[in-house]
């Protein structure tokens, strides 16, 4: 033991020797001090506030450049770049007034740069902002951003849709590892919650040079939690209540932050019974139950930044099929899903004299389980053990030149101990590397890169005996390869027109389903069969970004293009197995284009007003000219919002008005049905009161307030007419000291 305690603390002895300061003041372009500005380091995880006077420290910090994020609301956002030349270094920084908006640096593109900065338009928002929308779930929030919907089965259980593409075109990553969880079904939930999340960002269009397969359409990545700020120790709590599925989602969170090291831990349990239609129906077994514990341990010091994070979710969701039986019980009945994810992460920047190396090494552990008539004996019992790694060299600076080189990688294992076979045990072995370069001159930024892919995946033989014959899966061993690039260009017309064009390809390897599917999906009441002989999925879209800006005016419209050769999906043959129709993977060339168009008014001097309206559109088309299936339909939303504060007890006060109109979708395909336009308007009030040392963060909102019955054209459950939820009020209270 002594050994062992001896060679710890010559360990953290030869971690702690840099000890580089960082210090100055915040200061308003009138020289006037700003109490509470963040100065937050990213790649360091770690951060500080302002005091009174402005002034703030940083110690502990690496000698090759690091990049120094400064904001604080109603400013302009800064970043700096400094290379520490001193053990002790004054950093003072002055902030310009920009009520309008906030910028924010976004993590899921390869060179972290502002929004403003990024050749590639990315949606983001924090968490608290998906909340003050009134989002009954993280996925409900997500479905509020432009450009991206949710195909839902009830309340439980939503799948991203980016653009027309869902499903496994939809890469998503959390703890900076890709979430692996048999994605490959639309009634399949993500099985995250909002207690480990920090902000969401959503990259609209192929990202495979940066994730490799499955990124063909977007990704949706999530920023974890933050640690506290530098020597704080924070507790919080938060308690949420929906009136409409008497549900209630309570989470606790306490962290602690120090010189070298950081801690934080979190927990949540989620409750909801049926939740109930305009006609004060309830949708029988759409009840849910989740319970989550996340865990993170960092360090950093003049050399190295690590991050190791565990994540612990449990999900109990049912699968609705009728409205049936009437009552508030919250325990799902049969059929029901039962999915547990464990995920640990390692995430590390290593700091050279003149350079950095990233790396992320991540294992999840996932078990899906689905219960049809027998609460002891799962019918469908799949277990996912995927092993991932990454690892970046930002290489050193050449003039305005930056660039990245990479490789990565995941081993995979599903096996099945279920009494059903859906897809076979199986292995599956993924190799990329790419190399990326961004070259800023003046107004321009243009960024290029180019990436090579491999995928092995291997089968094992299965026999599965029915009453009258046998379901053979055939071992197979297949490889996939494939090379993807893009190109992108940012600049700024006419002095105040930014714009961005991207041009890019991605693809997507058949998953395991799509490949061996052979048997009954409960989840999706229909007899699944795969193709061995599908193709990779290859794609080519090409994408215009243009946004006007002023102090009190913004204007934006983005178009884009998708060309996807050996589109994938799933069709009815119209002959039946086991009493369920059978649906056959097949696959043809498909386009999908549209995209968004909106306006933000602030007024002056009308500083506490905004006005929102977007319109989005997406048609997708398969090459004999049939429209692709659950396509969303266009919506037209407008929102009025009003902001608030008292400099004494209340902060970032609001009161918001939404009118969402969802207009028909006709644009069908053959085995799909429409749906009728709708109008939702939704209501939500709330801030943040200080009373000395403790926040409380109060939110209020009042979802579809004429309680209109409506069908989403994405809700699995239209097939059976059955509506989307009615009237529900949402009360949210957080406490923070």
């Amino acid at each position: 033991m002594k050994i062992l305690s001896t060679i710890l603390f010559i360990g953290l002895s030869i971690f702690a020797q840099g000890q580089n300061k960082l210090s100055g003041i915040i200061t308003t372009h009138l020289n006037e001090p700003i109490f509470g500005a963040e100065i937050y380091i990213e790649e360091l995880n770690k951060g500080t506030s302002s005091n009174e006077n402005g002034y703030y420290e940083l110690t502990n910090l690496p000698n090759n450049p690091i990049k120094i994020t400064v904001s604080f609301i109603g400013f302009e956002t800064k970043t700096i770049t400094l290379i520490p030349s001193k053990k002790e270094y004054t950093l003072n920084v002055v902030l310009m007034d920009a009520i309008f908006k906030m910028d924010e640096i976004i993590i899921s593109t390869p060179f972290n740069k502002l929004q403003s900065e990024n050749v590639v338009k990315v949606e983001r928002a924090s968490l608290q902002q998906l909340k003050n929308k009134g989002a009954a779930t993280l996925i409900d929030g997500i479905g509020t951003l432009t450009g991206v919907s949710v195909v839902s089965t009830g309340v439980g259980i939503g799948k991203p849709v980016i653009r027309g593409l869902r499903g496994n075109r939809v890469l998503v990553y959390t703890q900076g590892i890709r979430l692996e969880n048999q994605q490959f079904g639309d009634e399949h939930g993500l099985g995250i919650d909002e207690s480990s999340i920090e902000s969401v960002e959503v990259i609209k269009g192929p990202a495979s040079l940066l994730y490799g397969s499955d990124a063909l359409g977007g990704v949706l990545y999530f920023n974890p939690t933050k640690f506290a700020e530098l020597n704080n120790l924070d507790f919080n709590f938060n308690q949420t209540y929906f009136s409409n599925t008497e549900g209630s989602n309570t989470s606790f969170e306490v962290k602690k932050s120090y010189n070298l090291w950081k801690f934080l831990a979190n927990g949540a349990h989620n409750q909801h019974s049926d939740y109930e239609t305009p006609n004060l129906e309830n949708v029988t077994n759409t009840r849910f139950n989740e319970t989550t514990f996340n865990t993170a341990l960092g360090f950093n010091n003049s050399i190295l930044s690590s991050t190791l994070r565990f994540n612990f979710n449990n999900s109990k969701i049912g699968i609705p099929e009728e409205i049936g039986v009437q009552n508030n019980h919250k325990k799902p009945l049969l059929p029901y899903q039962d999915l547990t994810t464990k995920m640990v992460s390692l995430n590390s920047i290593f700091f050279l004299p003149v350079s950095k190396i990233s790396t992320t090494f991540g294992y999840t552990i996932n078990d899906r389980k689905e219960f049809e008539e027998d609460i002891s004996n799962p019918s469908l019992f799949l277990n996912l053990n995927t092993f991932s790694y990454d690892a970046k060299w930002h290489l050193p600076k050449i003039g305005k030149v930056e660039s990245i080189v990479g490789v990565q990688g995941i081993y995979q294992k599903n096996e099945n101990f279920g009494e059903e076979i859906l897809i076979p045990n199986a292995t599956t072995k993924d190799f990329g590397t790419f190399i990326t370069g961004l070259y800023n001159w003046k107004q321009n930024t243009l960024q290029a890169g180019i990436r090579f892919d491999t995928r092995h995946l291997n089968t094992e033989e299965h026999l599965v005996f029915h009453e009258d014959e046998t379901h053979i899966f055939e071992a197979l061993d297949k490889s996939f390869e494939n090379i993807s690039a893009s190109l992108g260009y940012k600049t700024v017309l006419f002095k105040k027109i930014t714009s961005r064009f991207n041009i890019a390809s991605g693809f997507k390897a058949p998953s395991l389903a799509e490949l061996t599917s052979n048997g009954v999906h409960h989840g999706s009441n229909r007899f699944e069969t795969g193709n061995s002989n599908l193709k990779n999925e290859q794609n080519f879209q090409s994408d215009i970004s243009l946004e006007y800006n002023t102090d009190h005016f913004e204007v934006f419209a983005n178009g884009f293009y998708n060309h996807i050769n050996n589109y994938i999906f799933i069709a009815p043959t119209g002959e039946l197995e086991e009493a369920f129709f059978i649906y056959n993977y097949t696959q043809d060339n498909a386009k999908l284009y549209g995209g968004e168009i909106g306006w933000h008014l602030h007024p002056h001097p009308i500083d506490w007003l905004h006005l929102n309206s977007s319109f989005e559109i997406v048609i997708g088309k398969q090459k004999n000219g049939n429209y692709l299936p659950l396509i969303p339909a266009n919506k037209f939303t407008n929102t009025l919002k009003t902001e608030f504060k008292n400099k004494k007890w209340l902060q970032n006060g609001f009161g918001a008005i939404t009118l969402e109109s969802t207009f028909k979708q006709n644009n069908i395909s053959e085995f799909e049905t429409s749906t009728s336009g709708y109008n939702i308007v939704n209501l939500g009030v709330g801030g943040t009161i200080k009373l000395k040392t403790i926040d409380f963060n109060i939110n209020l909102n009042m979802n579809n307030v004429f309680n209109e019955s409506y069908i989403s054209h994405l809700s699995r459950l239209k097939t059976n007419g059955i509506p989307n939820i009615g009237r529900n009020f949402i009360t949210s209270l957080k406490f923070s000291f």
